[in-house]
């Protein structure tokens, strides 16, 4: 069963994927609705890490289409796909900081490469993000110095900072308590609602992402087996999907290693 977003920004049409001659993605068929936080969950090493990196072409699929606003991005050269990169932040599992750039200079990294801006301006847009995910005062400080949390909170400043329509989310409370865990999301889906973005995240945290998604899909056997609606979502028919969210796979996350990095 694939996606049925009324108004899809993002759109994958039969994709298929092998890695080291193994099938991963075997025809996702998934629409994902503008301005909304679609959530996928699945089995941990099941593809879905894999899934979001086709949506902004870091992997190609051997078949299928990507459509980004309906741009077939899998045939774009170089040049159009660094545009439609634009519209684009990705929020990977370790907030991917650069250990030797301060806070701010992590947050501001992408407006000194990519924007003509002003000094000022660009501080008052480092600042203005901070503020926004609750790091106020701690521009000053390295990676290192910062919990586990608090990197999560500097790389999602670092993905809002370029105004993006879309962002995606790598499993992004991978390492926190549950907690910390609930405070990112809750972080997540107020800074979505602030600012509108399309949001997609990969997640195991089962039940939490009922709470806080627009739609819930769930990837099996390189599939899109059920998207629904988070209410109507718990109500499926299919044994699989009732299997997975009634047992939860954080057992069977400890067990097999969530966030690696094929995931």
């Amino acid at each position: 069963m694939g996606g049925g977003a009324s108004n899809p920004v993002i759109r994958l049409v039969g994709v298929e994927k092998a890695l080291g001659g193994q099938p991963v993605l075997n025809g996702i068929n998934l629409e994902i609705a503008g301005g909304k936080l679609t959530t996928v969950i699945g089995r941990s090493g099941g593809g879905k890490s894999v899934l979001l990196k086709h949506m902004i072409r870091l992997l190609k699929p051997d078949r299928g289409q990507v459509l980004v606003d309906g741009v077939d991005i899998t045939r774009l050269g170089p040049r159009e796909l660094n545009e439609v990169r634009k519209k684009f932040a990705m929020l990977f599992q370790g907030a991917a900081l650069f250990d030797s750039l301060t806070v701010f200079e992590n947050v501001a990294f992408p407006l000194r490469e990519k924007t003509k801006l002003k000094e000022a301006e660009i501080e008052g847009k480092v600042l203005e993000m901070l503020d926004q995910v609750g790091l106020t005062g701690m521009g000053h400080k390295f990676p290192a110095e910062l919990s586990g949390g608090m990197r999560k909170r500097a790389g999602l400043a670092r993905a809002l900072v370029m105004g993006p329509e879309i962002i995606l989310f790598d499993e992004p409370t991978t390492g926190l308590d549950p907690l910390l865990a609930r405070t990112i999301h809750d972080l997540i889906v107020e800074t979505q609602r602030k600012f509108g973005f399309t949001a997609v995240m990969v997640s195991h945290e089962i039940p939490e992402v009922f709470g806080i998604s627009d739609y819930v899909a769930m990837l099996l056997d390189g599939v899109i087996v059920e998207m629904a609606p988070p209410d109507e979502f718990q109500r499926t028919r299919h044994p699989a999907v009732r299997e997975f969210i009634n047992v939860g796979p954080r057992s069977e996350a400890a067990a097999s290693g969530v966030g690696k990095e094929a995931q």
